[in-house]
C-alpha cells in the first residue's frame, strides 16, 4: 500500500466514514486480493511501476468484469489485454466507463489517470503489414497506458521496402523501435541493420501455411545477422511494449 493511499484510509478513519476495523482489513488486504479465482496483485505498481495487467484470454466474461470491478476503485490506469467481444458486451454493462480498442482487443480503465513520463524518447511501433495491426496495437495502447510517447508506422513490409525508405527519418529518431511482422519476418532485420537504438522484433502468426502460425518468422527473427535486436514471442504486442517502455525509462533525459 503506498503513503497516499495510507493518508486516505486515515483520514477516512478520523472522518469516521469507515471503521478502525474495516481499515485493518484494508491494510491486511493491501498486497493482493483474493476472488477465489484471482489473487489480484495490488503492490505491483509499487514493484514495477504499473499496476497488474489482466490477460482476458482463458477467462470468462464474468471472470474479467469482477476484476476490474475490484480494481477500478484503486484510480490507477487499468489495462486488460486479448478481451474478446463478448468480453467487452460484459464489462460494458457493467462499467459503463470502460473503453474497448477493438483492433487491439484491449480494455482500458482511468486512461485520464496516466501521467506521461516526461523526457523519454519516442518508442516506434512498425508493423510489415495491415494484419499485423492487432498485434502492433496492443502495443499501442500498452505504451500509452505506460506513459512513453508512440508514434505508429504501419505497412512498411520488403515487399514493398520503397515505403520504408520513404519514412527513414521517423525510423532513425525513435529511441526505441517495435517490429511487428509475419511471413518469413524479415522486416526486423532491415530495421536492425538501420538504426542503432534497440528493435524489438514481434514475429506474428501471419502467413501462409508453412509460416507454421508465426513460427516461421520468429525463427527467421532469432537467425536474423542484424545485431542489436531482441526478440518476444509470437503475437506478444505488450510483452514487447513493456520491453519497450523500461527501456525508454532508462535513456531518461534529465
Amino acid at each position: 500500500m503506498d503513503k497516499d493511499t495510507l493518508r486516505q484510509l486515515l483520514s477516512q478513519v478520523q472522518g469516521g466514514e469507515i471503521a478502525i476495523d474495516e481499515a485493518l482489513k484494508k491494510i491486511h488486504d493491501a498486497p493482493f486480493e483474493d476472488l477465489g479465482f484471482v489473487k489480484f496483485d495490488h503492490h505491483r505498481h509499487l514493484r514495477q511501476g504499473f499496476p497488474e495487467v489482466i490477460l482476458g484470454l482463458g477467462k470468462t466474461p464474468t471472470q474479467v468484469t469482477e476484476i476490474l470491478k475490484m480494481v477500478k476503485s484503486r484510480n490507477h490506469p487499468v489495462l486488460a489485454t486479448r478481451c474478446s467481444q463478448e468480453i467487452w458486451e460484459k464489462v460494458s454493462a457493467e462499467i459503463p466507463e470502460a473503453e474497448y480498442h477493438e483492433l487491439a482487443r484491449c480494455i482500458t480503465l482511468h486512461r485520464d489517470k496516466v501521467k506521461p513520463v516526461q523526457g523519454l524518447g519516442t518508442v516506434l511501433v512498425v508493423s510489415a503489414g495491415t494484419g499485423d495491426l492487432p498485434v502492433a496495437e496492443e502495443a499501442v495502447i500498452t505504451l500509452e497506458m505506460l506513459g512513453s510517447p508512440v508514434e505508429r508506422l504501419y505497412d512498411v513490409g520488403v515487399a514493398g521496402i520503397h515505403r520504408l525508405f520513404d519514412n527513414y527519418q521517423t525510423i532513425m529518431s525513435a529511441q526505441v523501435l517495435i517490429v511487428t511482422a509475419g511471413m518469413e519476418g524479415a522486416l526486423a532485420s532491415v530495421i536492425g541493420g538501420l538504426v542503432e537504438n534497440p528493435v524489438i522484433a514481434v514475429p506474428t502468426s501471419v502467413g501462409y501455411g508453412a509460416s507454421f502460425n508465426g513460427l516461421s518468422a520468429l525463427l527467421g527473427m532469432l537467425n536474423s545477422c542484424s545485431a542489436g535486436i531482441g526478440i518476444v514471442n509470437i503475437d506478444n504486442g505488450f510483452g514487447a511494449a513493456f520491453l519497450a517502455n523500461s527501456i525508454n525509462k532508462l535513456g531518461k533525459k534529465g
